[in-house]
């Protein structure tokens, strides 16, 4: 099993090979903390808006808090496809790490390997960022469009108090 020796250089080089695949796995957990945090908030708005449903009588009121209910289910959507693809491609950056070992380790040439596993944890790692990119702009849409809705009701009870004073 001349192929299965080892030596501590052969280790230290493989070892610095890996080192970027490794910064790329940090830099994925940081996206899914931010991610998992979003989804976080996004739950936690769905179940306010669940507790306050059976208080809502207009069906105004009622309309808004679907649209918003719908919205978030949307965001949640979202959400897990991005958490999902940043899992994937964190698990495929695993595989990159373990071929290059394996690969030193038994003497195999695995660069197309690691070319292919790199290639396509890039393409879902970008599927993952497109995917946040739209949940936060559903997000923003939400908000910009209920800041709206807030503003106008605010200029019509203004102008309505005005009326009323003259």
């Amino acid at each position: 099993m001349e192929g299965l020796e080892w030596n501590i250089d052969t280790v230290a080089s493989v070892i610095d090979v890996a080192v970027a695949p490794v910064f790329l796995l940090a830099g994925i957990s940081g996206l899914l903390m931010v991610l998992t945090s979003r989804l976080g908030r996004t739950i936690d708005r769905s179940r306010s808006l669940q507790s306050t449903e059976a208080e809502v009588r207009s069906p105004r009121q009622r309309q808004a808090l679907q649209r918003e209910m719908a919205n978030l289910l949307r965001r949640m959507h979202l959400n897990h496809v991005a958490i999902s693809m940043a899992v994937l491609s964190a698990i495929l950056v695993c595989l990159v790490v373990v071929t290059l070992f394996l690969g030193s380790l038994l003497q195999l040439n695995v660069s197309s390997v690691i070319a292919g596993l790199f290639i396509v944890c890039m393409i879902i790692l970008s599927l993952a960022f497109i995917s946040f990119l739209l949940e936060v702009l559903v997000a923003i849409r939400v908000l910009r469009a209920s800041l709206i809705h807030v503003t106008s009701f605010r200029h019509e009870e203004t102008d309505s108090s005005a009326e009323g004073k003259l």
